[in-house]
């Protein structure tokens, strides 16, 4: 399931930089005031991240005892996993990669004729990736032991 994720995350990231620089871009100002669109669709690529990379387990309660040997789960308490992970350092590998091509596309469309580049861009994509970073560390949370 991870590699299905990689392979949709590389995918939207060379949509990202196919689309800036097309005429397409453009024509769909218009849709986008204020550049608000920045927002859904860094999120979108900081949640296709995370499910790239972050060990999402699941709790195998119904399982029997050698299926939850094999996942390391500990009987005593089911809900957490045996090994625990820390959620703040899985999350920055997908909330920096994301900030990276957020960065990465603003240089880009500084040398696109027609498009230019922006602060305020970066700062909505950021808010995009905050915000996703933000509604997955909440969810998440409670469901794992951390350090």
């Amino acid at each position: 399931m991870k590699l299905l994720f990689t392979i949709l995350s590389v995918a939207y990231i060379a949509g990202i930089f196919i689309l800036a620089g097309s005429p397409i871009a453009c024509n769909l100002a218009f849709f986008n005031p204020y550049s608000l669109l920045h927002i859904p669709l860094y999120g979108i690529l900081t949640f296709l991240l995370i499910l790239s990379f972050v060990p999402l387990k699941f709790n195998p309660t119904n399982l029997s005892r050698e299926m939850r040997s094999l996942f390391h789960w500990d009987s005593s308490n089911p809900s957490n996993p045996s090994n625990p992970i820390n959620l703040k350092t899985h999350f920055l590998l997908p909330g920096g990669i994301t900030s990276i091509v957020a960065i990465a596309d603003e240089i880009y469309q500084a040398y696109v004729p027609g498009r230019d580049a922006s602060i305020t861009d970066v700062l909505l994509d950021m808010a995009g990736i905050g915000l996703v970073l933000f509604l997955f560390f909440r969810l998440l949370r409670p469901k794992y032991r951390y350090s």
